[in-house]
């Protein structure tokens, strides 16, 4: 398994290599500003040639925004005139406080700010902290900036947010190296067994009907590869318990858009697979292209008279053969430490989080919120507790679902 600070090839940039000790003389001409949305537009401009990771896209921020009408707040560190680190938050409610965060919570994973990397040798801890100085300054509403899954470096690069105090995020993030080739990759993890496994999965999908894997390539297609994830998503988080976090109308809406406006690029950065059998599809996938990474932000099975093939399986072996024919160096499955996910990884990347408080009433929630992620993490790195908290959650969801009606003949 490699401890992976893994390099996540983002939106590439051909960025100009320069001393850090030129860099250095810059420092006395860092100026920080911040704004409310209106910043957006400058916020994309400079996205067209900056370094960042997926969810920090113009498109994804830009998406989120008009999805959901977020209260965006955008700040930026420049030297002279140039900017050269920029970040794009949204301001959500939690209880009493305030907090900022990068857009879209929950659904921005692997995070990292758009940077010029040309700037990254001379952004230290107290140019990043005037940026959130000017935040406080701009929105004194604001009791806390919590930056959470951040990337440790992205494309090589250090991510400029680690010069700043911050803790491991409590969950890690799995990726398989695509290095020699699909054959090889098989080669290091039990080849034989997976593509005795697919050939099976084949027969079975055969005796049923037709089969094949879809790309989205136009809207129709995006909304109907969309209604099928959410529908089987809504099911199987109803089934263990857990809160969807894509029930939202404003968050569908918003996955629509992005994968929608994707297909208006020569190289989608957000695209979504399916694997349809007899009419129907069977297993979802929506992912993001990064520079020669492929990153799997989601997926979902059908819970029907086939999952018992693992259509989930067979859609990531087809999709992972792809990204390798393709050139892709690396597959990314995300946060999220999963048996599906160990089948493939050799790669483990251990994610960050910084909270920076803005007020009192900051500190006191970064106090709870650094103590939640202790706990959390305990809970997952620890077998035996993860496993009875998952039985409970599915006991407790069974409990509160409404009972069958009776057959009245």
């Amino acid at each position: 398994m490699v401890d992976a600070a893994a390099s996540f090839d983002g939106n590439r940039v051909a960025a100009k290599e320069a001393s850090a000790r030129s860099m250095r003389a810059d420092r006395g001409r860092w100026v920080a500003s911040a704004s409310d949305g209106t910043g957006l537009a400058d916020y994309v401009q400079f996205c067209a040639s900056a370094l960042f990771a997926p969810a920090q896209s113009a498109s994804w921020v830009s998406n989120w925004a008009t999805a959901t009408g977020a209260d965006i707040v955008v700040a930026t560190l420049s030297c002279d005139g140039r900017p050269a680190l920029s970040l794009a938050l949204e301001v959500v409610r939690r209880g009493p406080f305030k907090l900022a965060r990068f857009t879209g919570g929950r659904h921005a994973n692997g995070n990292f700010t758009a940077t010029d990397p040309r700037f990254l040798p001379a952004i230290d801890g107290p140019a990043i902290r005037s940026m959130f100085k000017e935040i406080a300054r701009a929105r004194p509403d604001i009791d806390l900036i919590s930056l959470e899954r951040l990337l440790p470096d992205l494309d090589g690069v250090a991510n400029p947010l680690a010069a700043l105090p911050g803790f491991p995020s409590p969950n890690l993030a799995l990726a398989v190296d695509l290095d020699g080739g699909f054959d090889a990759l098989l080669s290091r993890c039990s080849g034989k067994r997976k593509r005795k496994k697919h050939r099976s999965q084949t027969r079975k999908f055969e005796a049923v009907g037709t089969f094949r894997r879809i790309e989205a390539r136009t809207r129709e297609q995006v909304d109907r590869l969309l209604d099928a994830f959410l529908d089987m998503k809504e099911a199987r988080f109803a089934k263990m318990g857990i809160a969807n976090v894509f029930g939202d109308k404003q968050v569908r809406d918003f996955f629509r858009a992005l994968f929608a406006e994707a297909l208006t690029q020569e190289n989608p950065s957000f695209l979504l697979h399916g694997l349809e059998v007899a009419g129907k599809l069977r297993a979802v996938t929506g992912s993001s292209r990064s520079g020669k990474r492929l990153i799997c932000e989601f997926g979902a099975i059908a819970e029907d008279d086939l999952a018992f093939t693992s259509p989930g399986d067979f859609l990531f072996f087809d999709n992972i053969q792809e990204a390798c024919d393709l050139g892709f160096d690396v597959y990314d499955f995300s946060v999220g430490d999963e048996p599906y996910k160990r089948l493939w990884c050799d790669i483990e990347i251990q994610h960050f989080e910084v909270l920076a408080p803005l007020t009192l009433k900051g500190r006191a929630l970064a106090t709870t919120m650094r103590q939640g992620a202790r706990a959390k993490a305990f809970i997952k790195n620890n077998p035996t507790v993860w496993k009875l908290t998952k039985m409970l959650r599915r006991k407790t969801a069974r409990q509160a679902a409404p009972a069958p009606a009776e057959d009245d003949n």
